[in-house]
């Protein structure tokens, strides 16, 4: 006993310094765009790699600092028909929504980064204007020092403007006007092609009577350059917080309603007994990831694929714009009304569609490619055949275990034993 306590400690002391030195050494991420004049530019995002495990290539970037700049750029990539992507200082995006087109021809990145000066509050409307490139936590302390708040923000504070608002992101409730960002977006400037008589580019300022508004603030960067936002917002407030028990039996009867009365609503599901543990022990916690052989399948990879499919076919899930993988978008279409009315906006505003990329094409207009061997195993496909999982490692094609009508890519020892005999005999 002594001997275990003394080893606790030690294990104690170590976590202890290892947490002072990554605290010390902390760095903020490198930029997303990195380039090299004799090989173009790459980018990146913050988790290493994409999901299809190819790097994002583009000849050129552009760096511009104001809304002036931004609308130039564009001007170049309208005029020269240059496919265009707009990326920020941050890169969290896991889907691969930042990637231009390269399949037809010349393109380009275009950063926000450098579009960050403006921040203008309007105490007295309770508005503040800002630049799309501007961090998120840059605009909460500037608001919050003139006692004033943010109506809605994510939990994740490593984004911009334009981007969190361009995919979606939103808090934990339904209360008021919504618990998303662009709930609360009352105008935006948004940058977008135009014809040569216009100069090739210009701005367009909207706000909640313009018809396309609402398709302008979640428009996933494929109607044009968002180059400043008006948010709304309110007074400062302290936060009380109660924990409520309830009984889990009908939660599913109560959530929806829990999420409008609550403005930071929440649920979390705990355990009614606690267990312990039979032997003095340590807890050490494992992250699990995909392999950087591209054929070794994930730990479970049946289950969280079953998982997914459930969600999002049985249940009509809807899908992260910045977090699922492709899979999770399948006939996305069908599940927003209004799907082709944003489709309609985007002919209007971008008819060269030079905003496009190889996944907006896939997943808004159905120009999916061949399935390769081995794509279910990334999440780029649904398996419909053994050679979309690995065969190799014994993962075939098979039926969910719960919901039958998934197909998922689930280990099968007998398969691989007789895989083994076919090649013995063939040997033999």
């Amino acid at each position: 006993m002594h001997s275990f306590w003394w080893l606790l400690g030690v294990l104690h002391h170590v976590i202890w310094v290892a947490t002072m030195l990554l605290t010390v050494q902390a760095m903020p991420p490198p930029p997303p765009i990195r380039c090299e004049a004799s090989t173009g530019c790459n980018l990146s995002n913050s988790y290493g790699i994409w999901g299809d495990r190819k790097d994002c290539h583009v000849p050129s970037a552009a760096h511009p600092q104001t809304e002036e700049d931004l609308r130039l750029a564009v001007a170049f990539a309208s005029k020269n028909k240059v496919k265009i992507k707009v990326v920020s200082k941050f890169s969290h995006t896991i889907p691969k929504l930042a990637c231009p087109d390269m399949s037809f021809g010349d393109a380009m990145l275009i950063s926000t980064a450098n579009v960050n000066s403006t921040i203008e509050i309007d105490a007295a409307n309770l508005a503040v204007t800002v630049d799309a490139g501007v961090g998120l936590r840059q605009l909460i302390d500037k608001v919050e020092e003139a006692g004033l708040s943010l109506v809605a923000a994510p939990y994740w504070e490593g984004v911009s403007v334009g981007g969190l608002i361009s995919t979606g992101a939103h808090g934990s409730s339904w209360w008021g006007r919504g618990g998303a960002v662009h709930d609360h977006v009352i105008g935006l400037n948004l940058v977008v092609p135009a014809n040569r008589s216009e100069g090739y580019a210009k701005i367009l300022r909207l706000d909640s009577k313009d018809e396309i508004f609402k398709a302008a603030k979640v428009s996933l960067g494929l109607l044009g350059i968002i180059s400043k936002v008006k948010l709304r917002l309110e007074a400062a407030f302290k936060r009380s917080i109660t924990y409520n028990f309830t009984d889990d039996a009908q939660i599913e009867d109560i959530y929806m309603e829990h999420a409008k009365k609550y403005e930071f609503g929440d649920i979390t599901w705990v355990s009614d007994a606690y267990l312990g543990q039979q032997e003095n022990s340590v807890v050490v916690d494992f992250n699990y990831y995909r392999a950087d052989d591209a054929w070794t399948p994930r730990f479970n990879e049946d289950v969280w694929e079953e998982v997914e499919q459930l969600a999002f076919f049985k249940h009509g899930a809807k899908p992260h714009w910045a977090k699922n993988r492709n899979a999770a978008f399948l006939d996305v279409q069908k599940k927003y009304p209004n799907f082709n009315k944003f489709l309609g906006v985007k002919r209007l505003l971008d008819p060269q569609n030079i905003l496009s990329s190889e996944w907006s094409d896939e997943i808004l207009f159905g120009k999916a490619g061949a399935k390769a061997d081995g794509c279910a195993l990334e999440g780029l496909c649904i398996c419909s055949e053994d050679r979309h999982c690995s065969p190799v490692k014994g993962y075939y094609c098979q039926p969910g275990l719960i919901y039958k009508e998934a197909r998922v890519c689930r280990y099968s020892s007998s398969s691989v034993e007789s895989e083994s005999d076919k090649t013995n005999l063939i040997l033999d």
